[in-house]
């Protein structure tokens, strides 16, 4: 069993014209490390061929819908249809619809990406190169799910919540403190000064720092093993025991 050996591997390959992104994707993110919850959005089915007479067909229904239509200098179209609801074609490619009311925006960019703004407020990016959905919601949170499965939050308060495909969270702190909660229900929490502290399921615990790594069991032992090899076991009943780095025992209180 490994631990603390997650990097962020978020994949925050963005494409798209960058001018009308809803706002661009940090690729790492602390020191998190897995593979990316949650299927993002899928891209859109292919789309076969259409009979010519049912194209045309969709043509002058779509004429008849119109209620006005724009040529601008710079090669833009802009279309007004009858139930109110608008809609501009650029040179490029891309297509921007808004509502009647204006609440409801979907730009579809000429690279695949699409950006919606919705009636509740939330600023939802799709990423087609990478199949990565990022949502912003009006409170500041967002979130971004990765083809992968995996999701992250993004918090007002600068906290940063991963959620790998196999349910490990990693929460990272705005102060720099690190904690990850594995299936199993181990937690290892990484601190400020570089100690981390681990606690594993069977009521086990261990600290490391930079001088040793100490590891207390339920029964009241423990034992710590410090950089220069030498190991000191302390029992509940009061016996110290302690070994050079080859394991010679240098002093055992039991045989005193």
């Amino acid at each position: 069993f490994q631990l603390n050996n997650k990097t962020n591997s978020g994949n925050y390959i963005l494409t798209g014209n960058p001018s009308r992104r809803s706002k661009s994707v940090s690729r790492d993110l602390g020191n998190s490390d897995k593979g990316q919850i949650a299927s993002p959005r899928e891209p859109p089915e292919p789309v076969n061929s259409p009979d010519p007479e049912c194209k045309e067909e969709d043509e002058k229904e779509e004429k008849e819908e119109i209620q006005g239509e724009i040529s601008h200098p710079d090669g833009k179209i802009e279309k007004v249809y009858k139930n109110g609801c608008h809609v501009i074609l650029f040179p490029n490619g891309t297509r921007k619809e808004a509502s009647a009311d204006g609440k409801t925006v979907t730009v579809t960019f000429f690279n695949g990406d699409v950006k919606q703004v919705m009636p509740d407020g939330r600023v939802i990016y799709y990423y087609a190169a990478t199949l990565t959905t990022h949502t912003t919601y009006p409170g500041g949170l967002e979130v971004l799910h990765f083809s992968s499965g995996q999701i992250e939050k993004h918090f007002p308060d600068g906290r940063k919540e991963i959620t790998f495909p196999d349910q490990t969270i990693k929460n990272l702190f705005a102060d720099g403190q690190e904690e990850s909660i594995f299936p199993d229900g181990t937690i290892v929490r990484g601190q400020r000064d570089g100690n981390k502290i681990i606690e594993f399921n069977n009521g086990q615990r261990e600290l490391h720092t930079a001088q040793f790594k100490r590891r207390e069991y339920p029964d009241g032992t423990v034992k710590t093993v410090y950089t220069n090899g030498l190991q000191e076991t302390k029992y509940s009943s009061g016996r110290v025991r302690v070994k050079d780095k080859d394991g010679n025992v240098l002093m055992d209180t039991k045989l005193s």
